[in-house]
Parts: structure tokens; sequence; C-alpha cells
């Protein structure tokens, strides 16, 4: 398997555009859930991180 980099690239670029939106859209809704993710025990934010990393990995895999 050979690494497309423009892909790579094109698959960054949408992730920062897709989280800019938000404070760029409502910067106090950022300031909340900011404020909301550092009240979370690491515990929470371990488990939150996972559920994230697992649904990217079975979009990723229904679109490939």
């Amino acid at each position: 398997m050979q690494l497309n980099w423009a892909e790579l690239c094109a698959g960054l670029a949408i992730a920062s555009v897709l989280e800019g939106m938000l404070p760029f859209l409502s910067p106090p809704a950022m300031r909340r859930l900011l404020q909301r993710l550092l009240a979370l025990d690491d515990r929470e934010l371990r488990l939150g991180g996972l559920f994230s990393m697992l649904a990217g990995l079975v979009i990723l895999y229904l679109v490939r």
C-alpha cells in the first residue's frame, strides 16, 4: 500500500476546516465547551477520545 500524500493533506485540511467552524461561528459556545472539557476527569476525556477515534475509523472504513 502506497501513501497518497495528496489525500492525506486533503484530509488534514478538511479536519482543520471542521475544527475551525465552531470558534469562528460562535466563540461563546466554544468557550463554554472548553470550560466543560476542563471539568472532565482524565478517564472521561480518554473515553471521549477513544469513541471519537473509533467513529472516525468506522466512517473511513465505510467510505473506503
